[in-house]
Order: structure tokens, then C-alpha cells, then sequence
């Protein structure tokens, strides 16, 4: 070997080495590029895709008592699961508290695909129920002020709760495609785990109440008025989808009291048909 190719060879074995004590350590691996969307390609027919809605934010009221001095505007939210197929992630380690996530996409005629999508999940905890495995920005909560056309005007805050398990919780939709009993479990708590499966059913809902951990935007502070709560799920896309517009439901409220102004709630709202049925 020449001495221009010793110093390549030991520069590269030097590089190799450097990475695996990285990951040891539990720094994340390099990330993959990401696939283009196939639920909106030429492969799209041969594919059974989801597509994910976040249901209208309700059972919203205002939490003096989880923080001292804070206003808490609490709603319950769920993620609801009413495409072609389920949507599914399948996860593998890569640090002490983190996997990345391929999605999981069931083909027509049998047989899955598997995308990269950048997602993440994370090992998360939860107060007095311990930890969990759980998809990273899986949702968003936003406050937003309105102008006096009732106009979104300027985001004010945001929410904390961005995990979730993706589970098969509650059969919200039924239909031909939705199976009739859980396929999807609760997320895993098992910290040893090298791989998990997570994922929420066709015509299944992954639902958290009101009262449940980082299920509120803080207004501590927010000026009276008017406000648009809106709830996203998927904001990053870690999902790919058949419609990736529908991902948003929304409520007006009064603050400071966090009442819902429903005459014009109602007015919003829309009958939401089964598209795919």
C-alpha cells in the first residue's frame, strides 16, 4: 500500500471508529433522505395510504390549579384515523431515548412498503405513569388572535403536548375497512426495547382528555377577546398521507374565561363524510 492510501485507510478507520463510540454514547446516526410522498405518486393506486384528522378540540375550560399563578386553556383532542389504510410506524434505536421511524404502508394486493419520512420517536415521560415510546410532533395546539373579521391575525402560543402513542384507543368511524377489534395496542414501556411498532387503525381514534398531561395552552397574560384554538396532527409530515390540507380542526374562544363561542363554531363546522368509503 502506498502512503497516500495508509493515510486514507487510517483516516477512514478513524472516522469509523469515532462514529460507533458516537452512537455508543447515544448520539443520534446519520439521517436518511427523505421519500417523496407515494399516497400522491404514480404508485399511489397500488398503495393503501392513510390520512389522519384531528376531531373538533372540545371539552375546553381553563386550569388554575396544575400551576400556580397560571391560566391553562385545557381541551381534549383526538387523532383520527380514516384513510385507505392504517397509519403506522415502525421504529428502531439509534440513541439511549430515540428511534427513527420508518412508515409502515399496506400495499392493495398484500405486502407492505416502507418510506422514509424523517420521523422520530422519542422515550417519553409521563407523570405518575412512567415512560413511553412515543411519535415526536405527532401534533400542534396553537392560539391564534382574530381580527375583527374573525380573521386569523398573529399566533400567540402553542401548546407542550406534541407526543403521542398512535394507538387504537376508541372505533370512531366504522366502515368496510375498519377492523373491529384493536390492532394497535398502547405504546410500548419497555425501555429495552431495540424496535417498536406503533400505529392507529382505519376508522380508529388515538384520544387524550382534557385533564391529561400537557393537554393545554398557557394564557397566562393573553389580552380579552377573542381566539382561534387550532389543533394540527402531523405538522412535520413524519406521516405521509392521501390529503396532507385536513390535517387541522378548530374552535373559537372567549378569553379569559376559555368560553367557546359556538354560535360561530357551528357555523364553521362541516359535515365530514367518509371520503375514501
Amino acid at each position: 500500500m502506498t502512503p497516500g492510501r495508509a493515510s486514507l485507510a487510517l483516516a477512514a478507520a478513524g472516522s469509523l471508529v469515532a462514529a460507533v463510540l458516537a452512537v455508543g454514547a447515544g448520539a443520534q446516526t446519520p439521517t436518511e433522505p427523505e421519500d417523496p410522498n407515494p399516497c400522491l405518486g404514480e404508485e399511489a393506486a397500488e398503495l393503501l395510504c392513510p390520512d389522519l384528522r384531528m376531531a373538533r378540540p372540545s371539552d375546553i375550560r381553563i386550569d388554575r390549579r396544575t400551576r400556580r399563578g397560571r391560566r391553562l386553556l385545557r381541551m381534549r383532542n383526538s387523532i383520527d384515523s380514516v384513510g385507505l389504510g392504517p397509519a403506522s410506524l415502525r421504529g428502531r434505536r439509534d440513541g439511549r431515548k430515540t428511534m427513527h421511524a420508518y412508515q409502515v404502508i399496506e400495499r392493495a394486493r398484500g405486502g407492505r412498503k416502507l418510506v422514509r419520512t424523517g420521523a422520530r420517536l422519542y422515550w417519553q415521560p409521563v407523570p405518575g405513569q412512567g415512560r413511553y415510546w412515543k411519535f415526536a410532533d405527532a401534533a400542534r395546539f396553537e392560539l391564534w388572535k382574530l381580527d375583527r373579521g374573525m380573521r386569523k391575525q398573529k399566533l400567540v402560543r402553542t401548546g407542550p403536548k406534541q407526543n403521542y402513542c398512535l394507538r387504537d384507543l376508541e372505533r370512531t368511524r366504522r366502515s368496510r375497512r375498519s377492523p373491529r377489534r384493536r390492532v394497535y395496542p398502547a405504546c410500548s414501556q419497555d425501555r429495552d426495547k431495540r424496535a417498536v411498532t406503533l400505529g392507529t387503525s382505519v376508522g380508529w381514534s388515538d384520544i387524550y382528555p382534557a385533564s391529561y398531561h400537557q393537554n393545554w395552552i398557557d394564557v397566562t397574560g393573553v389580552p380579552r377577546g377573542r381566539y382561534l384554538v387550532v389543533q394540527g396532527a402531523d405538522p412535520k409530515n413524519g406521516i405521509w398521507e392521501l390529503d396532507e390540507d385536513n390535517n387541522q380542526a378548530e374552535v373559537v374562544v372567549w378569553l379569559p374565561s376559555g368560553k367557546v363561542m359556538e354560535e360561530r363554531s357551528e357555523r364553521r363546522r362541516r359535515r365530514d363524510p367518509d371520503p375514501y368509503r
